[in-house]
């Protein structure tokens, strides 16, 4: 009951974070996960694993919440979308084998060079919405060139159970893209993000015996229920605070935050 209570702490500030700030979840629910898998004596070796699939899991049902929004607002390009989600798909399925190929300490240490990433992207960002009155062409690559890089962007998110929006939204907007396609394709994406990833975590973590009682292979669905059921309301609370609260300040504030848990989780 009290890692459930827990978690459902750790859905309200993903939640809100995630709709003030826009953040993936996982950047906000892993490093927590992390250690608090690790205070409730969960086994070293699948601590890191757990964590990150478990962020997946959780992502299935908020990416999917933000597609529907999107698609309603007309603004997901889907033939671009199903063509990234190829690659995407087998990007993830990659990046949940890598993850179970890789010791717990190993893995908690990427997460950590992973969020101090984040963090600077975050703090030295000067991000300029796209519009179309710019006058310059898209420049989107062919069939190929989308399924490569949407298998990077799936290894990768897959890998550190984020929902990909930190690498598919700046790709988009290299591709000159408006941002309300970038982010819209981007929300897309972040399903099958996030369900070939949680398929993958859920194969790759069949029949370890290290794994607590209610795992469905990494997925830890005890931790995985209590965040949806608080990080889903929250997002559309934060989302209205967003407008309110002074943005820049808190980005700034938690770039700051995940510095610190990133060198400590680096350094642990």
């Amino acid at each position: 009951m009290t890692l459930v209570l827990i978690c459902a702490l750790i859905g309200v500030f993903a939640g809100l974070l995630g709709g003030a700030l826009g953040l993936g979840g996982g950047v906000v629910i892993v490093p927590p996960l992390i250690y608090l898998f690790h205070a409730m004596g969960f086994d070293d070796a699948v601590v890191a694993q757990m964590a990150v699939g478990t962020s997946l899991a959780t992502i299935i049902v908020t990416a999917g919440s933000s597609v529907r929004a999107h698609h309603v607002a007309g603004f997901v390009r889907w033939p671009l979308a199903w063509r990234l989600a190829g690659g995407i798909v087998v990007g993830a399925l990659l990046g949940a084998v890598v993850a179970d190929r890789l010791s717990g300490a190993a893995l908690t240490r990427l997460f950590g060079v992973f969020a101090v990433l984040i963090a600077a992207q975050m703090l030295l960002s000067r991000r300029r919405a796209v519009s179309a009155g710019d006058g310059l062409p898209e420049r989107v690559p062919g069939g190929v060139g989308l399924a490569g890089v949407g298998s990077v962007i799936g290894g990768i998110s897959s890998l550190f159970g984020i929902g990909g929006g930190s690498l598919t939204v700046p790709f988009l907007s290299w591709c000159r893209l408006p941002m309300q396609n970038a982010v819209a394709i981007s929300a897309a994406c972040g399903l099958p993000i996030a369900l070939a990833g949680s398929a993958g975590f859920v194969a790759t973590g069949w029949g370890r015996t290290e794994l607590p009682p209610w795992s469905l292979g990494y997925v830890y669905l005890p931790a995985a229920l209590a965040i949806v059921v608080t990080s889903f309301p929250m997002a559309r609370v934060g989302a209205r605070l967003s407008h309110r609260l002074p943005s820049a300040t808190l980005r700034r504030i938690f770039a700051a935050v995940l510095i610190v848990i990133g060198v400590e989780l680096i350094l642990n």
